[in-house]
């Protein structure tokens, strides 16, 4: 399952990236994150992998991001993989005068049938999900606006 969501954010491209990449950010736009670890010597970089903590409701999800390309301020690609799930998120930002578009792809590959099930069945809770975030990230780069507060 693949498609592409985007979002136009009234930040410079310089304060976006400063926000974005800042991994004690997350828990302010990455509703029901509750913990990351570094996995990896060089954080942040090519190839570093972080475990990531969510709780939704009465589910706790533990999956693995790993930095496969990270070419700032233009572009940011993770896998992100967890129980019968691999996500490859490109993520590409523009510079659009004090603006920034943040064009993200996302590709679901599916292993197991409960999990294709649920891919072909909901593919429109995926790409709300990713949207949700973009706009939680948005609300916190423009107005410092936290999940945690909601």
């Amino acid at each position: 399952m693949k498609y592409t969501t985007e979002i136009v954010v009234d930040v410079h491209r310089d304060e976006f990236i400063k926000k974005m990449d800042d991994p004690d950010n997350m828990k302010h736009w990455q509703q029901g994150l509750i913990g990351y670890e570094q996995l990896s010597a060089s954080p942040g970089q090519e190839g570093s992998r972080m475990s990531l903590s969510y709780e939704m409701g009465s589910r706790k999800m533990d999956m693995v991001e790993t930095i496969i390309k990270k070419e700032l301020p233009n572009e940011l690609h993770m896998t992100y993989d967890t129980k019968g799930v691999h996500n490859i998120q490109k993520n590409y930002f523009k510079e659009e005068g004090a603006s920034t578009r943040w064009v993200s792809e996302s590709e679901f590959q599916f292993s197991g049938f409960g999990m294709k099930l649920m891919g072909f069945l909901m593919p429109g809770a995926f790409k709300k999900q990713s949207l949700k975030y973009m706009q939680d990230f948005k609300a916190f780069a423009e107005n410092g606006t936290s999940v945690l507060n909601s």
